[in-house]
């Protein structure tokens, strides 16, 4: 039987490099980000958790499909690893992929690649030729990392990752389904954001409802 798969955004950062702007609200081919990410996740996972940075922020996400749930961080200041136990407080799922929402590009068939091939670890996880990580578009296995934050008052995702059983791959294996590794966009400053070209912008609403 196939793992209950749930889809995991953090959408609660300070957004220090942006001056504060909610950067799910930024904009891509006329759709804000936070939408192309439940997009993407739509049809993969049986449901998708928002993790906001409190219960008012959460507002912001109304409107969204009936797969979504929103959830807030009960322990500000730890960055994502505070994000990541909020979410599994509310996550139904044995399997989890987990994103920032600030990567409006993730392409669908990476993640499913991710989904089938976790195999019996405990995580898989894309890794550069210079062993930088990207723990923010990866598999976890639910159970493990309950243990994990249960267990460890590390606030790094790579000690996370390094204590995890982790299956690491090489992205470059994705560039037949996405030659120019777009999925693994993120988008930090507002340079970056414009740098996507005229399709992208910063837009003074709510995500679509």
């Amino acid at each position: 039987m196939t793992a209950k798969r749930s889809a995991m955004i953090l959408a609660g950062g300070e957004a220090r490099r942006v001056n504060g702007r909610e950067k799910y609200l930024f904009s891509y081919q006329g759709c804000s980000f936070i939408s192309r990410l439940v997009t993407t996740f739509e049809g993969l996972v049986d449901e998708i958790v928002i993790v906001a940075k409190n219960k008012k922020q959460t507002e912001h996400f109304a409107g969204l499909p009936e797969i979504v749930r929103c959830t807030w961080d009960t322990q500000p200041g730890l960055g994502p690893i505070g994000g990541i136990s909020a979410g599994l407080n509310e996550i139904k799922g044995e399997l989890v992929f987990i994103s920032a929402c600030d990567m409006p590009t993730i392409h669908k068939p990476i993640v499913q690649y991710l989904f089938e091939n976790i195999e019996g670890y405990d995580a898989i996880i894309p890794e550069w030729e210079n062993t930088d990580l990207e723990p923010l578009h990866a598999v976890y296995r639910v159970s493990a990392l309950r243990e994990y934050i249960g267990k460890h008052e590390s606030l790094s995702l790579r000690d996370m990752v390094n204590t995890l059983n982790t299956k690491r791959i090489a992205p470059e294996m994705f560039r037949t389904v996405d030659p120019d590794l777009e999925s693994f966009r993120n988008v930090n400053t507002l340079e970056e954001l414009l740098a996507m070209g005229p399709e992208a912008a910063y837009q003074e609403k709510h995500p679509e409802k």
